[in-house]
């Protein structure tokens, strides 16, 4: 089987480029750059170079090599530190999730491709109240943040792209708060620095619910998509959804960090803004029920307790499933 992969470059497209050759998969590596080309040959992929938003060398790269599946797990999070003003930070994620995903369908339905299995997101999206757990059949958030509007309505147009299709499988994968290698929630990332420098507080109560994603349980919930499960979204995320007043304190710890610093909530809303205040006191956890159940997916990592302690390296990507 084919694969048409956009995003084999990022955090998670270093991790999933490996395993999909190990189950035997034939990878088609979008990239932007001839080095970048050289390394995924190396790497024993098909790379193609075009700009994504490139839509006619797109479309004629994906009839060209007529792959079965399409994964698009293209974003521009690097960098990104500064949540204050959301929506102008993730522009180009926005567009990616917007444009970028109109044109691989695009694509995927010129060449054939019977399923396509996009990177969404889960984190903030549902509504902010209640206690239990977020599940797919919650609402999303009706009243979100000003300045996170415009990345909700993104991340909406992937999902009701793919949900829409007639010829094709549509998987939107809602992850998780992303962490592990090549991630700014990693040694030396640009969160974690900030943790370092305690310039990431614990704001109010810290009572905003995350739910955490390794990168390598990204890379084998995307196989597992691949490969099984009715169109649809599925929260991808690990089995221990906990308040910022948990998580933060533990990640500063496995950083070898001081604790976090605790700042009201009053005082926040001048440096963090609407948008910081709501993820760290308002927002609610992902289930990951559903994804188990259709997906036949389980978390290598079963919680960040256990994931922010894992260094890179220490053994190869294990694909597990409970089918």
């Amino acid at each position: 089987m084919k694969v048409f992969l956009a995003g084999a470059t990022g955090a998670i497209g270093k991790r999933l480029v490996p395993a999909l050759r190990d189950r035997g998969y034939q990878v088609v590596a979008l990239t932007r750059s001839a080095e970048s080309a050289a390394r995924l040959r190396s790497a024993g992929t098909y790379p193609v170079v075009a700009d994504i938003f490139d839509r006619t060398a797109i479309i004629r790269s994906m009839q060209e090599t007529r792959p079965d599946v399409v994964v698009h797990q293209l974003t521009a999070l690097a960098g990104v530190t500064n949540y204050k003003n959301f929506d102008r930070a993730f522009a180009v994620t926005n567009r990616l999730r917007t444009e970028g995903t109109d044109i691989l369908l695009e694509g995927a339905r010129a060449a054939g491709a019977r399923r396509f299995v996009a990177q969404s997101y889960g984190g903030w999206i549902y509504g902010r109240s209640g206690d239990g757990l977020k599940t797919e059949r919650d609402p999303l958030d009706p009243d979100p943040p000003r300045k996170q509007r415009q990345s909700l309505a993104a991340i909406r147009h992937l999902e009701n792209a793919l949900l829409s299709e007639r010829t094709i499988t549509g998987i939107a994968l809602r992850y998780g708060n992303l962490y592990g290698p090549g991630t700014n929630v990693a040694p030396g990332g640009e969160v974690s620095a900030l943790v370092c420098a305690r310039k990431v507080p614990i704001i109010g109560d810290g009572g905003g619910v995350w739910s955490f994603l390794h990168v390598d349980d990204a890379a084998t919930a995307i196989i597992a998509a691949i490969e099984q499960g009715a169109a649809g979204v599925y929260n991808t995320c690990d089995d221990d959804p906990a308040p910022v007043s948990e998580w933060l304190p533990e990640l500063a710890r496995s950083l070898g960090a001081k604790p976090p610093r605790h700042v009201p909530t009053w005082l926040a809303r001048f440096v963090a803004g609407e948008v910081g205040v709501s993820l760290m006191t308002q927002i609610r956890g992902m289930s990951n029920e559903k994804a188990k159940r259709e997906l036949f997916w389980q978390p290598r990592y079963k919680s960040w307790r256990e994931g922010f302690w894992a260094r890179d390296g220490v053994d190869k990507l294990r694909f597990q499933q409970t089918g």
